[in-house]
């Protein structure tokens, strides 16, 4: 089995895409999120961010509301464009 064969769930480090992806959050909020500050369930290959899975489901539950702030909006295709 190839490592892209393996779900979300079970893997240890997921990119940032992928943990979007995993956690349903929106990907601008979440890249902004993370270039906040320093987390201790980020690791580093080179200059690219790994989320350790684990540990930022524990970051999760500590930090209730989290989730929610990252979350996806509603799709923006059903909305009119206001007219000016």
């Amino acid at each position: 089995m190839k490592a892209h064969d393996v779900a979300l769930g079970e893997k240890e480090y997921l990119n940032p895409s992928e943990a979007a992806t995993y956690w349903n959050l929106s990907r601008r909020k979440f890249f902004r999120f993370l270039n906040q500050g320093k987390y201790s369930f980020l690791a580093y290959f080179g200059n690219r961010k790994l989320i350790l899975r684990v540990e930022f489901e524990k970051y999760l539950r500590d930090n209730q509301g989290l989730k929610e702030e990252l979350a996806n909006g509603q799709a923006r295709t059903n909305k009119k464009r206001l007219e000016t």
